[in-house]
């Protein structure tokens, strides 16, 4: 029988080991203070942050890395230069647990999904 689905950050970081457990917090706490406000919540089965209330960016523990997923594959594109030495995908960013991402990426992908996010307008009720 599979696993329980998390139902809440606690729940997700809770399975994890330590070294990715202490990264992933590492990296919300980066995300955080690029979107002050921002909430936690859990997304396709992954912690998420929302932010005016739209999903800004998950992220997650994998067997051997740990991922971003700032949700759009433009912000992607637009920081190719500064991720270069990451694996990426069209909506990851792969990185070693024992290398967390600098704050100063962190900050500048966050900023720039809450840049998009608000290009979209209003979120609609679900």
């Amino acid at each position: 029988m599979p696993p329980a689905k998390p139902r809440n950050l606690a729940e997700y970081l809770a399975r994890l080991p330590d070294d990715k457990r202490a990264a992933l917090e590492k990296l919300r706490s980066r995300m955080l203070v690029a979107a002050p406000g921002a909430e936690d919540c859990i997304a396709w089965q992954m912690p998420a942050l929302r932010f005016e209330g739209r999903t800004l960016v998950c992220y997650a523990a994998a067997r051997n890395h740990c991922s971003l997923y700032p949700m759009s594959a433009q912000v992607i594109e637009d920081l190719a230069d500064e991720l270069a030495g990451y694996s990426t995908s069209k909506g990851t960013i792969r990185f070693d647990p024992a290398k967390p991402m600098p704050a100063a990426l962190v900050k500048r992908i966050v900023k720039a999904r809450i840049a998009e996010n608000r290009t979209k307008g209003k979120p609609r009720c679900r």
